[in-house]
């Protein structure tokens, strides 16, 4: 009966989730039940002996070399590189991870840049550079309106943060979410209505079809002038051009972006020099290894038990 783990990521070192799962998984000989790609095909392995394939960004076609795969555990939040590739073995699930750290360092990445826009930060860092001593007037937390797109775990997880603070919440989801302390806004019909309230917007959104360049010429103007703008959910939900296009004539005062169409950014985009754009390389909310690593076993017993693994992707609608 397969058995063996293989491992492909060809930008994630097999090695940190190796040392992490070895512990929580004493019953897996890493020795010879792990094998990572595409170097394992100068050993002698068989691929029929593979049952789970734990990936982080595959490319096109590594998944159809296992003929007896149960399951696919991706290792990190986002599926929409796998959901591409037409080449995916039909009917093998596919599991998200849950990584406890990873929804905790989304929430500081999003508090952190909500506070920098409301507490002016940025005008504060160029005044510095001008030598400009002055006090800006300063809102109160009560009065200004953030809005989340996407109500999954991590923007559930980046509301519960942002609560305390006594912002006005609000969440734009595909279907109605009920969340203390939270307007729900759902479907395109209510998304006008939902960016029209938003003073500082969040993107947390998963990438399919219909999240593709949501935000756009229309739904960025539908937004309040001087009303900011952070994504850190995926870069082709934000058409850059018209982004750029509201930034230069004062409709959006600020961005805040983690995540862009083409990574990484050109050298000669003029996104990494703008005086209105914020850049992080990605970073927003790094898988942990040590801390993903429980989840993972139990989902490879659950699978190899013959049961429903926890956290299974809907391929109907891609997350």
């Amino acid at each position: 009966m397969p058995s063996a783990l293989v491992y492909i990521s060809p930008e994630d070192p097999a090695e940190r989730w190796r040392d992490a799962l070895v512990p929580v998984l004493p019953e897996v000989n890493f020795t010879s039940d792990f094998h990572v790609w595409p170097d394992c095909k100068d050993t002698q392995y068989d691929p029929e002996d593979v049952d789970i394939a734990l990936v982080w960004r595959p490319k096109p076609g590594d998944l159809k070399h296992f003929p007896n795969l149960k399951a696919v555990i991706n290792l990190g939040a986002g599926v929409d590189t796998i959901l591409a590739d037409e080449t995916y073995p039909k009917g093998v699930p596919l599991v998200r991870l849950i990584d406890p750290a990873l929804t905790r360092h989304m929430s500081e990445f999003i508090v952190h840049r909500v506070l920098h826009f409301h507490r002016k930060f940025h005008v504060y860092d160029q005044m510095q550079r001008d030598h400009d001593w002055r006090e800006l007037i300063q809102e109160d937390t009560l009065q200004k309106r953030v809005g989340i797109m996407g109500l999954g775990t991590l923007g559930t997880d980046a509301v519960r943060h942002l609560a305390p603070f006594g912002f006005q919440i609000a969440g734009w989801s595909r279907t109605e979410k009920r969340i203390n302390g939270v307007q729900s806004f759902f479907g395109l019909d209510n998304l006008k209505e939902f960016l029209a309230r938003t003073d500082i917007l969040i993107c947390l959104l998963p990438l399919t079809p219909e999240t593709h360049g949501i935000l756009n010429a229309e739904t960025l103007s539908q937004l309040p002038k001087g009303a900011y703008v952070i994504n850190s959910g995926r870069g082709l939900q934000i058409d850059q051009e018209n982004l750029l296009v509201e930034l230069d004539n004062g409709h959006i005062a600020g961005a805040a972006l983690d995540v862009f169409c083409t990574e990484p950014i050109p050298k000669n985009s003029p996104i990494w020099d703008h005086p209105k754009i914020i850049v992080t390389p990605h970073i927003a909310s790094l898988s942990s290894a040590q801390s993903a690593a429980q989840n993972i076993a139990e989902n490879i017993r659950r699978i190899r038990r013959g049961e429903t693994p926890n956290d299974l992707v809907d391929f109907n609608t891609g997350y």
